[in-house]
Order: C-alpha cells, then structure tokens, then sequence
C-alpha cells in the first residue's frame, strides 16, 4: 500500500523542483525516514510516547500500525535495541488461539498509481483539488512518483501550476491502485471501495474518465450520480435523462491510499538538512 515515505518522495521533488536543488532519491527518503522516527522519539526523554505521537501524526500511524501488529503476538518479547526490532519469545505454553502476527506484506516496488495534491483551509477543517494525475500503467515508484508529484502540480490544465510559495497550504495523497475488474454491469461495484474508470463512445466520439476510490464518498454521491459525473468529467454533454442509454464500459478498482501534510513534511526536512544530508 502507499505509505508515509511515498508522500515524503513526492513533498521533497516537488520542493526541490521549485528550490532549484537536488532531491533525495526513494531509496534515501525511506532509509531517513526510519532514522527519523528513531530518533525523534527517543531524542526528547520529556516527551512521552503518547505527547509524541500526537504532535507527529505521521510517527502516530506508524506506532499504531506496530501496536496492532505486536498485539496479536505473544505478550513476551525479548527487547533487542533501538535498531532492531522486537521478537516474540517462543513459549511452550503458548495458545494456539494466539498465533503469531503474519509476516509484513511485501514490498510494493511498482504499481498504477496517482498523486493527488490538495490545498488545505487556514482553519485545516476543509481542503480545496489543486491538482491529481496518475496512470494505469504499471510504474516502478521510484520513477512514477517523482514523474507524476511533478506533472499533477504542474501540468494538471484545470489549474495554474503550484508555486513555492503555495507549498506550506499543500497536502499531498498517493494512492496505489490494485484489483482492476471489469464490471457485470454499471452498478457493480461499491461507493468507498471502488475506484471507476468509464470508457463509451457517442456520436462517433470515443470518451473516458476515471474517479478515485474516495471521490463519490466525499462527494456524497449516489451510484448514478457518480457515473453521470465521470460521464460529464469524460466530456459528454448530452441530456441527464439520456445517460441510461449510453453503452457504458465500466472497470473497477481498489486503491491503498496514504497523505500526508506540509508541516509534517517541513519537521522531517528540517531534520535532514540539521543532519547535513
């Protein structure tokens, strides 16, 4: 699924683009990023775990995602250090209704994907679109989010291109898209589940758009409301009423999506650049 390191790679090229320097690689983000969140939460011992966890709220997905996973182990760990991670102590005792947490999910290392970048109110209580591009076609991560970071702030022709200065108002949201299905009909798939892509052809025109698992929810969206919005996003002008009518190709698809804030990305940037990196 996307992750926090995603949205860090996609902060700090589009930064880096617009501060005229070089950006950190995928590779160099995700180790940094560990090194960060080690660090920061042992560098202040006045700084409670939980006082911690709410003042990064990127570090707090991180604790929670490994609290859920510890709790499904054996109460016994044996604690190894800050760098390595803490094992569970085999007993002889141990329930079989208790088994160990499944192995982490393999690395995601090339994916459909889109970047998503949102302006957030002064108040953070809401969020304008400033820009979301991506594609179906497999990319490796390394090369498709700095490409697509790029293209969806810049080249998206609904708005003006994102400048420096805009950057502390940003949010940025990757979503890495699996699952793809084609669908029975229409209406066979789920509001919060699935993203759509539609493809028809009318009047001899070939039409096609696609929405973000997340769209029709936030909207408040019907079913029929979400199709006749991807069907109007695609171009077609033609009656409300009339739409019934249009053969519709319709695919389905999931989407892990993460986000993350500029004041989150701003804390750990600052970090790197105090480490000399």
């Amino acid at each position: 699924m996307a992750s926090v390191e995603h949205c860090l790679y996609c902060f700090e090229t589009l930064a880096a683009h617009l501060e005229d320097r070089k950006a950190m690689s995928l590779p160099e983000v995700q180790k940094s990023w560990a090194e960060y969140i080690r660090s920061a939460a042992a560098a202040d011992s006045t700084v409670s775990g939980s006082q911690f966890s709410k003042r990064l709220p990127a570090f707090r997905r991180v604790t929670e995602d490994s609290s859920s996973s510890a709790s499904s182990a054996s109460n016994s760990t044996l604690s190894l250090g800050p760098d390595t991670p803490a094992t569970p102590v085999s007993t002889e005792d141990e329930d079989e209704t208790n088994p160990s947490p499944p192995p982490p999910p393999p690395l995601i290392t090339k994916s459909p994907l889109f970047v998503t970048w949102n302006k957030v109110s002064p108040g953070g209580d809401g969020h304008s679109l400033r820009g979301c591009i991506g594609t179906f076609e497999s990319q490796e991560l390394a090369e498709g989010l700095a490409s697509y970071a790029l293209i969806s702030a810049l080249q998206d022709t609904r708005f003006r291109p994102v400048t420096g200065r805009e950057l502390p108002s940003l949010e940025v949201a990757v979503t890495l898209l699996t699952d793809f299905e084609d669908c029975a009909d229409r209406f066979d798939w789920e509001l919060g589940t699935h993203g759509l892509r539609v493809s028809f052809s009318h009047h001899g025109r070939l039409y096609g758009a696609t929405y973000l698992p997340d769209v029709a929810t936030e909207q408040g969206w019907t079913k029929e409301e979400t199709l006749v919005s991807l069907m109007r996003k695609a171009g077609w002008v033609g009656r409300k009423d009339k739409w019934v009518e249009i053969d519709l190709d319709v695919v389905r698809y999931q989407g892990k999506k993460e986000s993350l804030g500029y004041a989150e990305f701003k804390r750990w940037r600052e970090w790197v650049e105090g480490k000399g990196n």
